[in-house]
């Protein structure tokens, strides 16, 4: 079986382990849920790309139990506390950084890096019982589209042996403008989005997200863009296939719209 790939808006912070975020956050809970029954099987293993982690060059967690990340500020004390003990993948590991390096780009492991909450936290509601491996991938910090989707494709034989890929960001990612004044730029970026992702041609798409910086709001919606290139290792892993828009919410944070996506079928379609 051929996994999909994902991109998926991660939310705010440690959300699944506080209530009221929780709460705040059900329609995303509610689409992390279900992407186990969309792929129909436990993989057997995880490889997340965070837009909580970059370096300057391809770092994968090769650690086989992988410590925490706390990278948020001013949450309750014990979000500082939570484990989401899954364990890491070090033989994937070395497998992930040979798969790169033949792909002309440079790759390193990385016995230290912990999970970020870009990982735990969407993990935690989608792998609860946190009984998947899973291996953390850096972003690279020039934040070169085209090298990032030369990165999922580099990965994209790993979908046939029970890997899922998930780039995990934000669809609109402006620290700076969050509330009531992020509705219009997000509305306007996550149209383009949309028609990107799902109604462009293959080619058309990795076009467009190469040139991502010209689309309507784009640096209003991205102003350094870590929280979207984990979308391009999940196009380039799943270059020719169908994107699916999987959440999409129009007033999260006080008035973003943000989505998530997958690129290939579901199990069940």
């Amino acid at each position: 079986m051929k996994f999909p790939t994902y991109f998926i808006s991660h939310g705010g912070g440690p959300w699944p382990y506080m209530d009221d975020l929780r709460h705040a956050m059900r329609a995303l809970e509610m689409s992390l849920r279900d992407i186990p029954r969309q792929i129909g099987v436990t993989p057997k293993a995880v490889l997340m790309i965070s837009g909580h982690w970059e370096d300057e060059v391809f770092s994968v967690m090769a650690s086989p139990q992988p410590t925490m990340v706390y990278d948020y500020y001013g949450f309750p004390a014990h979000t500082y506390s939570v484990i989401y003990p899954a364990p890491g993948a070090p033989a994937l590991a070395s497998r992930v950084r040979a798969l790169i390096g033949a792909a002309g780009l440079p790759a390193r492991l990385d016995v230290e890096r912990g999970f970020d909450h870009g990982t735990f936290a969407p993990l935690a509601v989608m792998y609860p019982d946190a009984d998947v491996p899973v291996i953390q991938l850096s972003l690279q910090a020039r934040l070169d589209p085209a090298q990032h989707l030369e990165l999922g494709s580099a990965l994209s034989s790993l979908r046939d042996k029970g890997v899922l890929i998930i780039g995990s960001g934000l669809s609109y990612h402006n620290l700076r403008c969050f509330g009531p004044p992020a509705r219009a730029p997000s509305q306007a970026f996550d149209g383009w989005l949309q028609d990107t992702l799902i109604r462009s041609s293959p080619a058309d798409r990795l076009a467009r997200l190469i040139d991502w910086g010209k689309a309507p709001a784009a640096r209003l919606a991205h102003p350094r863009g870590d929280h979207l290139l984990p979308l391009m290792v999940a196009v380039g892993a799943a270059t020719t296939e169908a994107g699916h828009c999987i959440y999409h919410e129009d007033n999260i944070f006080g008035g973003v719209t943000a989505s998530s996506f997958r690129f290939g079928s579901a199990a069940n379609e």
